[in-house]
């Protein structure tokens, strides 16, 4: 019998016990159950507190959406400080996502978790007050590395509190709540804004972080991986890379491509990047291992993960604000009508996780991508200033079919498409990467919209018809590159393939 104590294993040995009768046994048999019962970690207390502080978290990539044209409203701001309010909370979520897990490991996930999750409540407070778009986004960005730390640990530390025979039902309830905050997150947005005020959004998280973060103290068992070293070096210069070159899509569009800033943006990045990619290579303990891209399968998988993010975020980026700007809808009243979309994959996936069982997971991604990119080409082509919403609707419900056929397999592709012991840093290598999708489909698609249209100052109709003039080439952008994901997972090995390689390596 095991018992696990700080994340490790140990078993009782004939030399610690003396000998004892059967109904000794029996006694002694029953209380080191119940004893490691405890240790292991109290199930459902941790589902409760990591699947509350997960939902927190993965709900602030989607609700602020619905709250854009009020935020714009409010602190006098343009499309830059729009995109970078999304973009502050993405882009520092996927860059620390990995190193929040290491430290974990090294350093106690619950006591990383409760720091991570107090820094993500501290950011909201600061959102809330925030005076001005510069301080909204600072404290954006602190909140996305509060939640880059606690979002692995939620995972790791309810797998730790769990046996293994019902690890499986823990892990897709926690799963289920991720997509019910995807699903659920604009309607939220919109029905705090319609009643408060674009602030609420972030002091409804107050409450909960107070609440959760003492319970984590008692609630949650300590817990710890395999200490390694952090790669601060790699992080450095990641960061640096991804940061210059979102600055410059971003202020690309405003003040010309050929701006020294643009420009030095551009080097910046590119540098940082070149040199994160060099000392991947040579590190002994890097933060992204470059065997793992030597093969075809995890590439070109994480290469559609990109592009579907790249298309999906920086479509409703532009899509959720038509509806208030340009149609007239209240908040609420757009978050709902973007459910066909959103909340979709909570009927579709299970049957899409079915079906990818029986023929593969790879065909079901692929045809996923491919009705997001017809989606998205229906509503740009049908998108205009009088375009009721039951002409958007066939384009919304093709859209979320293609969320839920995509959701539903990729997470085994990925997991199919490496050796086992490299599951856990291939998972975290493709949220991290889905993440920067997002953000680098924000940034490129709001360059289209800011060249080829814009806001306009009034609500006129020659104002709304410029923001549709912006919108219809950037979402077309969308749906192009959707396609060219759909293309790239046709050329991912098939399962058995796939299966042979991996064991083979």
């Amino acid at each position: 019998m095991s018992v696990i104590e700080d994340g490790a294993v140990t078993t009782p040995t004939a030399a610690a016990h003396p000998p004892e009768s059967g109904a000794q046994a029996g006694l002694a048999a029953r209380a080191a159950q119940a004893a490691a019962e405890a240790t292991v970690g109290r199930p459902i207390r941790t589902f409760v507190i990591t699947g509350v502080a997960m939902f927190m978290a993965q709900l602030d990539n989607l609700v602020v959406t619905t709250a854009l044209p009020s935020i714009q409203r409010s602190l006098h701001t343009g499309l830059q400080g729009l995109q970078w309010t999304i973009s502050a909370y993405t882009l520092t979520f996927a860059v620390f996502l990995l190193t929040g897990s290491t430290l974990g490991d090294r350093f106690g996930r619950r006591r990383l978790f409760s720091l991570g999750l107090s820094l993500f409540t501290l950011a909201s407070v600061a959102s809330a007050l925030a005076p001005n778009i510069g301080v909204l986004i600072a404290a954006r960005a602190v909140q996305g590395l509060g939640g880059a730390i606690v979002v692995p640990l939620t995972l790791t530390l309810l797998s730790a509190s769990v046996r293994p025979a019902r690890r499986g039902l823990a892990i897709g309830g926690w799963g289920a709540l991720a997509g019910l905050a995807i699903a659920v997150g604009p309607m939220i947005g919109g029905a705090v804004v319609e009643n408060a005020s674009w602030q609420w959004i972030f002091w409804l998280n107050v409450p909960i972080g107070v609440v959760i973060v003492p319970l984590s103290r008692f609630w949650l068992t300590e817990s710890r991986g395999p200490a390694q070293r952090l790669d601060l070096i790699g992080n450095a210069l990641v960061s640096l890379g991804l940061f210059g070159i979102v600055l410059g899509l971003i202020r690309g569009g405003s003040i010309g491509w050929t701006n020294p800033e643009v420009l030095g943006g551009f080097l910046v990045g590119a540098l940082g990047l070149a040199g994160f990619v060099l000392r991947e290579g040579r590190t002994d303990h890097p933060m992204l291992p470059l065997r793992l891209f030597s093969g075809r399968s995890f590439p070109l998988i994480n290469l559609a993960s990109l592009l579907m993010f790249f298309g999906m975020f920086g479509s409703v980026f532009f899509l959720v604000q038509t509806f208030q700007l340009i149609w007239g809808y209240s908040p609420l009243a757009s978050g709902v009508r973007m459910l066909p979309w959103t909340a979709m994959p909570m009927v579709i996936a299970p049957l899409a996780g079915l079906l990818s069982d029986r023929i593969g997971g790879r065909a079901i991604v692929a045809v996923g991508l491919l009705f997001q990119a017809g989606a998205l080409a229906w509503l740009a082509d049908v998108t205009a200033v009088s375009t009721p919403y039951s002409h958007l609707l066939p384009g919304l419900i093709l859209g979320g079919i293609g969320n839920a056929l995509f959701f539903a397999p990729i997470a085994n592709l990925v997991l199919g498409s490496v050796r086992r012991h490299e599951e856990g840093i291939a998972s975290g290598i493709n949220n991290a990467i889905r993440e920067f999708g997002g953000v680098l489909g924000i940034a490129v698609m709001g360059a289209i919209f800011a060249a080829r249209g814009g806001y306009g100052p009034t609500r006129s109709l020659s104002a709304a018809q410029h923001f549709i003039n912006g919108l219809q080439p950037a979402v077309w952008t969308g749906a192009g590159v959707l396609l060219v994901a759909s293309l790239a997972m046709w050329f991912v090995p098939n399962r058995s393939k796939q299966a042979e390689v991996v064991n083979a390596a």
